[in-house]
């Protein structure tokens, strides 16, 4: 892909000012550097970089390899450096030309000398040695190097030898176009589907992520191979989105001073203050907003030079999509799976045409034509008149929400406009950015991709999704559920203090509007309004405490509502980022669907085992004696059991200790006597091995004996790659509950933690709650989340003499949110206790 630029005035040499080329590269790269800052002009620095790297590669072959190869070497550019798209801190792509092995002895030592010379002037240089006969052949596994000389253009050396490869070279590559075509579609669709197959990401990656300049470099790449199949002026529609991401990627060189791709939070701010980044005043929203418009131009381009080579390249797939063409009908003509519209005149004469499109889109996954979205947009002021008379659009809409495949029609709606001018509420979600490290996409892509969420869980075969599965099937209408969703963040493109109650607001104006039918709106308004409650209950409440099951119940309200809001949240989790619904999350959802539901349909026990049953055995009920009986709801008999033994074990040598794997969960359970600061010891020696506590439970008995069950994840598997490590971790705690170790010489030695990016950490907060719990104070601290956290809060409570019940613990990117149910002397605390705690507890939040 050559580059294409008007041509610019020659910089000045500097050759003769500065005595070395590293001198010449470092003078001139801070003047390309702040021309760039000063302009914007991205293209001026490509060409300027080219030429001072061709001048100084050609000057120094000229002075180190010249002698020793009059003849048999030529140096080439290839890759980004070959077609000139060399960035301030792109690798400078070489490739040195042989006529048969590559050279060695003094060759070999002079070829060393020339690529140490490079690097001493500060150039990233990448390069291969190949001779003519490599270069024209297809390599498994290396693709790049054939790739790479499709933009080749030579330096210096041997022009002859050169030739001779630009004479087979277009021979080769006509006969293996298909094969090399067929495996960069491939390789695109791979990397595409690592990053989930959308533009949307909240801290894109500008050069390998959809949308990016490996999405551009593949429509030339396939352009240059397959010229027919390729639109003739595929580089006029594309201008500005490589306007946009070369300046892009030329900021991010430059202001990190290495080849930084990714467009942080931070960047975006820095960027949007840059009299060049095309915002009137300093907005990072707008500038993103403008950058997903433009990645979206060369998704789609990069997007449709696949299908038609794909399309071409298969005469199986060519019978498929004519097949396809068979559900054209008197509206509509679907060709090469694009549908377009019969008449031009459609939109105008019946608006409610759309409608039927798009259900057609979702039926049968079929995609819009580009014509047809441009004439959407063209008579987008058609269509607003047609809604301002408020039409009974909802049966339209019923049918489309009630399809399989919604979700394809949601999209469709969305990427040609309709769903924003259909809800102006839409509009304000639009590729809009909220700095939320836990979230990795726009609201608008996180809102459709729960809608997708819901799809494949009606697929789901894993045991533990299947329960969410036949829920689902419980739900015999999904489409007022899918309207919730839809308008769940909404709120979130507003100034408001609760984007959950300014969301319900905006979708019972969208209900007036479309005639939603009255009896569904209590329904809508009460999940999007309630659908913070469910996540709430599982980061920061009991779930075995009676007051956790009320506090449900009350805000719930009904069996119907709970099932329909226990699916918007696992939609909503799951599509926070790829891995958000990690089994123990789900096991948590369950868990408060279960507590919610059991509350909704019977009454709870009592709060304490004064007497076990009597086929208990005397041993069995001593042990069980003054547990609270959330003891006995929260563990089987076989636990119980479990718990009974490891209890015979401790009375024989003080300490029981056992940890075990279930469901990707590690569970460990310590049985001892009570001492000052034992939670915490246990919590510090976890952590102390890199392991995330996920929750932790205190039971002590009237005999004294404490039961401490932590359940924790192992981020990085150590215990699973190293089994040993589970040995030695047991023998850790044993050795700090013995007081044989100092937990905090053990965490001075665990890693310090990546801090994340100025303006982004997260400020401390600690409260209280009297009224969660019956018989404990709920405190929840949230706080910059790092190694020893835990250890450090659960140390202040025992110092301020506090009996830790519960806790619970999540993580969410870098912000921690801990949750305690602590009493002293049994009781819940008093305020002044809780003044006290309050500026103990921050103190360590903060340190």
């Amino acid at each position: 892909m050559t580059l294409q630029k008007p041509s610019a005035s020659e910089t000045t040499s500097v050759e003769s000012l500065h005595s070395s080329p590293a001198q010449r590269v470092r003078h001139e790269s801070a003047e390309i550097a702040n021309a760039f800052m000063a302009s914007g002009d991205a293209w001026e620095v490509l060409a300027r970089r080219s030429r001072l790297v061709d001048g100084v590669l050609a000057g120094e072959f000229a002075r180190l390899l010249a002698l020793s190869f009059p003849s048999g070497l030529a140096l080439s550019a290839v890759g980004g450096y070959g077609r000139g798209e060399l960035f301030p801190h792109s690798d400078v792509d070489l490739l040195f030309l042989v006529p048969e092995q590559p050279p060695t002895g003094a060759g070999k030592e002079a070829l060393s000398r020339f690529l140490q010379t490079g690097w001493d002037c500060g150039l990233r240089l990448s390069h291969s040695v190949h001779n003519v006969r490599d270069c024209c052949e297809l390599h498994e596994g290396n693709l790049e190097l054939t790739i790479s000389l499709l933009d080749l253009r030579f330096l210096a050396g041997d022009v002859e030898l050169f030739g001779r490869l630009t004479e087979r070279l277009p021979k080769f590559l006509q006969s293996q176009r298909s094969t090399i075509s067929r495996q960069l579609c491939k390789l695109t669709r791979q990397r595409h589907h690592k990053l989930q197959d959308t533009i949307y990401h909240l801290e894109p990656n500008i050069k390998e992520g959809p949308g990016g300049l490996r999405d551009l470099h593949l429509t030339a790449w396939l352009a240059q191979l397959n010229p027919s199949a390729a639109a003739a002026n595929w580089r006029e529609e594309l201008a500005d989105p490589i306007s946009d991401v070369f300046r892009l990627r030329c900021f991010l060189h430059l202001r990190s001073g290495r080849d930084n791709n990714l467009l942080s939070f931070d960047a975006q701010e820095e960027y949007a203050e840059k009299p060049f980044a095309g915002v009137e005043t300093p907005d990072a929203a707008a500038v993103m907003r403008g950058h997903f418009r433009h990645a979206r131009t060369l998704q789609r381009a990069a997007l449709r030079s696949m299908e038609g080579f794909e399309e071409k390249s298969s005469s199986l797939l060519a019978g498929f999509r004519d097949w396809r063409s068979r559900l054209s009908s008197a509206e509509f003509t679907v060709s090469r799976d694009r549908v377009l519209f019969r008449s031009p005149q459609q939109i105008d004469t019946d608006p409610s045409v759309l409608f039927r499109l798009f259900a057609l889109v979702g039926r049968h996954q079929v995609s819009l034509h580009p014509d047809t979205e441009r004439k959407i947009v063209s008579r987008r002021p058609v269509f607003e008149s047609w809604l301002a008379a408020r039409p009974p659009v909802w049966p339209a809409l019923h049918s489309i929400l009630t399809l399989p495949r919604a979700s394809a029609a949601l999209r469709a709606m969305h990427d040609s406009g309709v769903l924003g001018t259909l809800f102006p509420a839409w509009a304000g979600i639009e590729s809009h950015v909220v700095r939320d490290f836990n979230h990795r996409y726009t609201v608008d892509e996180h809102t459709l991709v729960t809608i997708e969420t819901l799809e494949k869980l009606a697929e789901a075969k894993e045991p533990e999704r299947r329960r969410f599965c036949n829920l689902l099937s419980e739900v015999e209408d999904l489409s007022v559920l899918s309207l919730a969703l839809i308008f769940h963040d909404t709120g979130k493109g507003a100034e408001s203090d609760s984007h959950a109650a300014e969301s319900a607001r905006l979708a019972a104006d969208a209900a007036e509007q479309i005639g939603l039918p009255t009896e569904d709106r209590p329904l809508l308004d009460a999940l999007i309004r309630q659908h913070l409650v469910l996540p709430s209950a599982m980061n920061g409440r009991d779930l075995d405490d009676p007051a956790t099951a009320r506090w449900l119940a009350d805000r719930v309200g009904t069996i119907e509502v709970l099932k329909q809001l226990t699916l918007l949240t696992f939609a909503d989790i799951s599509a926070v980022h790829p891995t958000a619904m990690t089994p123990w999350r789900l096991e948590q959802l369950w868990r408060v669907y279960a507590t919610a539901h059991r509350e909704l349909t019977r009454e709870l026990e009592t709060d304490r085992i004064t007497q076990p049953a009597a086929a208990v055995p005397a041993e069995r009920a001593a042990f069980l004696k003054g547990f609270p009986t959330r003891y006995l709801r929260i563990h089987d008999e076989a636990e119980i059991a479990y718990h009974a033994q490891l209890d015979e074990q401790r009375r024989q040598t003080g300490t029981a200790i056992d940890i075990r794997k279930k469901g990707g969960v590690y569970h460990l359970t310590v049985l001892t006597k009570d001492r000052l600061f034992l939670f915490a010891s246990m919590a510090g020696a976890l952590a102390s091995f890199g392991m995330n506590i996920l929750k932790a439970e205190a039971f002590a008995n009237q005999q004294g004996t404490i039961l401490d069950t932590f359940a924790f994840a192992d981020p990085q598997r150590t215990l699973e790659l190293n089994p040993p490590e589970l040995d030695r971790l047991r023998q850790t705690i044993e050795r700090v509950l013995l007081g044989k170790l100092d937990v905090k010489a053990l965490l001075r030695n665990r890693p310090k933690p990546l801090l994340p990016s100025k303006n982004s950490a997260i400020p401390a907060s600690v409260s209280f709650d009297d009224e969660a719990s019956e018989s404990a104070t709920l405190v929840e601290v949230t706080t910059q989340d790092r190694p020893g956290l835990l250890y450090d809060l659960a140390s202040a409570l025992s110092e301020a003499g506090c009996s830790i019940e519960v806790v619970l613990v999540d993580t969410e990117a870098h912000k921690a949110i801990d949750v305690f149910y602590v009493t002293t002397n049994g009781r819940k605390l008093d305020p002044p206790q809780c003044g006290a705690l309050q500026a103990r507890l921050m103190a360590r939040a903060t340190g």
